[in-house]
């Protein structure tokens, strides 16, 4: 046994106990964060699910596009709005909704709650902003915190699950605050607004005389944004003076709320060296911005019921089985216990035939034992069918193959594992058992919360 070895029995690894944190009244946000393909949709979705049934009011806000949750939860389509979720048991007094984040719509109804509505349809109406709503570099991830802040504030959730967009960009919102504030507050959309707010004919004429170059300036953009966009992007930003400060507010207090001790976010990672890395960063970037790590779900981890059999006994199992000449030889009622091909056998080779085989002419469809029905699977192996025997070995050699991989999988999985864990030992693991398809309907969704929630130990699938 090596040393790391030693050490790592010495101090076990730390263990999520998921239930717990969903039990927890604290716990009023989780955030699923991580790498795409890693099934973070599918774990938010189950979390929201097993949350639900043990007795929570929960809402799962997703904002990756794939809309693969409305699919699992058996909804047509997911809104801005919560929806609540059918078949869910709500015995225990839970509920579940669902949602997918609208960020054009969410900067509408902030615009429509924080403007009189003579100002809000001018802005609504404005060209520049319905750019700016529709896929501005950081509106998403912005909206996000929008539409997090507000399902906060409402109050009438036990449990928010976030399900954030994939890859690093997944937290990106924690940026995009600042990104877009800096944006409208900066000096660039100052020198625009600059003429607007002086105002009229005045205000064109700063843009067009005015000082230290300033026209250089603003001719320039002129060409290369065109006179109309630079009009636009100074009406809009002049409608929108007195809101930016509670832009920047807001997305402050969502800041401050995704690093209070009701919120937990969780990493989830397939066990995979590119995946594993990626959480590693999710976990670092968690730490610096001070953010409250649960801990890491690692997703379809592959187990089996007879990893006593290691790979390489099983690889010689199966050589053995196909090499021997095992696979090749027919057995017939004098060839019982015989383990080599030409036992029994003619020297030419050929299979003896039993004398049984020749009263038979109809077969072993006519014949009423046991005695006739190998008869005739002798003569299968004489017309070049396999043999019943031979079929089992090769299927015995095929299935000792897949396991010799799966054996290696494993293997592979846990020296994964054990990388993230020497960079990171304080972070609690809980390990997902892969399920043998794909998750689609509620049952799938209840079948990964209860591996979300299994106790060491638990079987594999």
């Amino acid at each position: 046994m090596t040393a790391r070895t030693t050490a790592s029995a010495a101090t076990p690894e730390p263990e999520l106990d998921v239930d717990a944190l969903l039990d927890d009244p604290g716990t009023r946000i989780v955030v699923c964060c991580g790498a795409g393909g890693v099934g973070k949709t599918t774990t938010a979705a189950a979390l929201g699910i097993r949350a639900a049934e043990r007795g929570r009011r929960v809402v799962v806000l997703t904002i990756d596009p794939a809309r693969r949750l409305a699919q699992s939860m058996g909804l047509t389509e997911l809104d801005n709005t919560p929806r609540r979720v059918a078949g869910v048991d709500d015995s225990a007094g839970g509920e579940l909704h669902a949602m997918m984040l609208d960020m054009k719509r969410t900067f509408d109804e902030i615009v429509e709650a924080h403007a009189d509505p003579e100002r809000a349809r001018a802005i609504l109406e404005n060209p520049f902003y319905q750019s700016l709503s529709a896929g501005f570099a950081g509106t998403q991830e912005y909206m996000a915190m929008e539409k997090l802040g507000q399902l906060r504030a409402e109050d009438e959730w036990d449990l928010i699950v976030v399900d954030t967009p994939p890859s690093r960009s997944a937290l990106d919102f924690l940026d995009a605050p600042g990104r877009l504030g800096s944006f409208l507050d900066g000096r660039f959309i100052r020198v625009l607004t600059a003429p607007a707010k002086v105002g009229g004919r005045a205000g064109l004429k700063f843009m067009n005389l005015g000082v230290s170059g300033l026209s250089v300036f603003t001719g320039l953009l002129d060409k290369l944004l065109g006179r109309g966009l630079l009009r636009d992007m100074q009406t809009f930003v002049t409608a929108m003076d007195t809101m930016f400060g509670g832009f920047r507010a807001r997305a402050d207090a969502t800041y401050r709320l995704l690093q209070a001790p009701g919120t937990a976010f969780l990493v989830v990672a397939a066990p995979e060296r590119d995946a594993l890395r990626e959480a590693a960063y999710f976990v670092e970037r968690l730490a610096a911005d001070r953010m409250p790590l649960a801990g890491l779900v690692l997703n379809r981890v592959h187990g089996s019921e007879a990893a006593h059999l290691g790979a390489e006994r099983a690889l010689a199992a199966a050589e053995n089985l196909e090499d021997d000449g095992i696979v090749d030889h027919h057995t017939g009622k004098g060839d019982e216990g015989r383990t080599s091909p030409d036992a029994g056998s003619p020297a030419d080779g050929s299979p003896e035939a039993p004398p049984e085989a020749s009263e038979d002419p109809e077969g072993p469809e006519n014949a009423g034992n046991a005695e006739n029905a190998g008869n005739a699977g002798n003569r299968a192996s004489r017309d070049g069918s396999p043999a019943a025997p031979a079929t089992a070995e090769r299927l015995a050699a095929g299935m000792l193959r897949l396991h010799v991989e799966r054996m290696h999988v494993i293997s592979r999985e846990r020296r994964t594992r054990e990388r993230f864990a020497a960079l990171h030992p304080e972070v609690p693991v809980v390990e997902v058992a892969a399920l043998p398809g794909d998750v689609h309907d509620l049952e799938g969704l209840r079948a990964i919360g209860e591996r979300l929630a299994a106790r060491p130990g638990a079987e594999s699938a």
